[in-house]
Formats: C-alpha cells, sequence, structure tokens
C-alpha cells in the first residue's frame, strides 16, 4: 500500500527560556492510501498541535512531515500554499463557506482556481454532491442550509479536487447528533467509495468509532493505538471507551 503521510519524530515547541510547553514530543506514525484515521486525546493533549503541523498551518519545532513522499517541513511560504491547495483538502468545525457564494459556487471554486474546464466542473460537482445527498441545496447560500448540510457541502468541496489526504477537525463539534450521523456516514462514503485519505481529530467517542484506526495522544505523545479490523462499529465504541477510561481527561463518551 502506499504512504500518503509519514511523521517522524515531530516535536513541536511553545514558550521561551523557562517557561517551554512541548505540546507534541517527538511523535511518529505512517498512514497508507484509503485509511480513515482519528485522532483522540482530551485537552490540552496536543492532537489540535499535531494536526495544524500536518495540515501546514503551523511549522514544527523538529521533525519531518512527509505528505505523497514530499517533506513539507522543508518548502517555503510559497511552496506551502501551493502544495495545500493542490493536495490537501480541509473540513474544519465552523464551515468556513464563503457566505456569498453558493453551495455549488463553493464546492466548485478549487477547480475554477485550477482553470478546470466548466464542463469537468460541473459533472465533478454533481457527482460528489449526489454521493453526499446535497444535490438539493446546490443553488442555496450557507445561511439558507442547515449545519449539516453546510459541513457536508464543506466536505464535497474538500475532495473535490482529489487530495491526497483530508484533514478533518472536530467535524461534528457544531452539529447535532442527527446531522452528525449523516455527515459521518457521508465521510464513509467519501473513504469505501473514493478511497479517501481522512485523518479525523475528535474528542467524542461516537464520532471516532467510525473511524477504521485510532491514535490516542497524551501530554504530546502518542498513548495507545486501535485498530478496528472485522468488529462492528459498536464494538469499537466499546474498546474506545475502554481506552478514554484509562486516559481521563474531558473526553465524550457521546
Amino acid at each position: 500500500m502506499k504512504t500518503i503521510l509519514k511523521v517522524e519524530h515531530l516535536e513541536k515547541y511553545y514558550g521561551g527560556k523557562g517557561n517551554i510547553t512541548k505540546a507534541v514530543d517527538k511523535i511518529s506514525f505512517s498512514v497508507t492510501e484509503g485509511e480513515y484515521i482519528g485522532i483522540m486525546g482530551a485537552s490540552g493533549s496536543g492532537k489540535t498541535t499535531l494536526l495544524n503541523c500536518i495540515s501546514t498551518i503551523d511549522s514544527a519545532t523538529a521533525g519531518h512531515i512527509f505528505i505523497g513522499g514530499e517533506d513539507v517541513t522543508t518548502l517555503n511560504t510559497k511552496e506551502l500554499s501551493k502544495f495545500r491547495r493542490e493536495k490537501l483538502g480541509f473540513i474544519f468545525q465552523d464551515f468556513n463557506l464563503l457566505d456569498t457564494l453558493t453551495a455549488y459556487e463553493n464546492i466548485a471554486l478549487a477547480l475554477a482556481i485550477k482553470k478546470t474546464a466548466p464542463k469537468e466542473i460541473d459533472k465533478r460537482v454533481k457527482a460528489i454532491s449526489k454521493l453526499l445527498n446535497i444535490s438539493e441545496v446546490l443553488n442555496k447560500y450557507p445561511y439558507q442550509m442547515s449545519g449539516g448540510q453546510k459541513q457536508r457541502v464543506a466536505a464535497a468541496r474538500a475532495i473535490i479536487t482529489n487530495p491526497s489526504l483530508i484533514l478533518a477537525d472536530e467535524p461534528t463539534g457544531a452539529l447535532d447528533s442527527k446531522s452528525a450521523k449523516m455527515l459521518l456516514e457521508s465521510f464513509n462514503k467519501l473513504n469505501e467509495e473514493m478511497n479517501a485519505t481522512i485523518l479525523m481529530v475528535t474528542h467524542d467517542a461516537f464520532t471516532a468509532s467510525y473511524c477504521k484506526r485510532i491514535l490516542f495522544i497524551k501530554d504530546g505523545k502518542i498513548f495507545n493505538e486501535l485498530i478496528r479490523g472485522n468488529e462492528s462499529r459498536k464494538e469499537f465504541f466499546d474498546r474506545i471507551m475502554e481506552v478514554i477510561a484509562l486516559l481521563g481527561g474531558d473526553l465524550n463518551a457521546y
């Protein structure tokens, strides 16, 4: 299997003399193509900092991050901007849709920037919208959509350019339970039907139970790892809860 992400001895420190905080402490792991991985940990564990370094939003203090074989820790600002645009897809808790654009336009924007032919844009937007069950909102603006619809539009926007890696930061955090379930089922479709590689930070065990593998972070280090294998989602959820009990902290059961 092709390795999409390789993190080697990653460190991230904050602060100055006498007051240094190690947010990420020598973390190493890899992700192969088509994996759906969750990163869990209590507040302050370093999980969001880890995601920010991988997404190139934040720079690492030490170590290396390879995405698609390219060491992103060596790229300059201009190169990083291009890399983000072409290789990464982002899904945030607060949707980050452009209010002045329709759902269709929000999804199509990245392809339009790349000067993709209009016919090809139309074909791809309609295909991904059908997959994620948002065809009926394509002509609506964000203020006319529910939270769940907005997040599925954000997911469509993230996958439309066929990125190497989709990074999701607490994607169900602003959603009610029904909308969260629909979004997570959409993630499953992206993963299974489009072979999307997804790395998702969450503090919620129900959300994490949809993943195929989970890395638990504690005090900036990998504390434990769970692989779902052939387990049902309920069985995997129960095992996640066992690790959360060991971890302590403010992780959610539901």
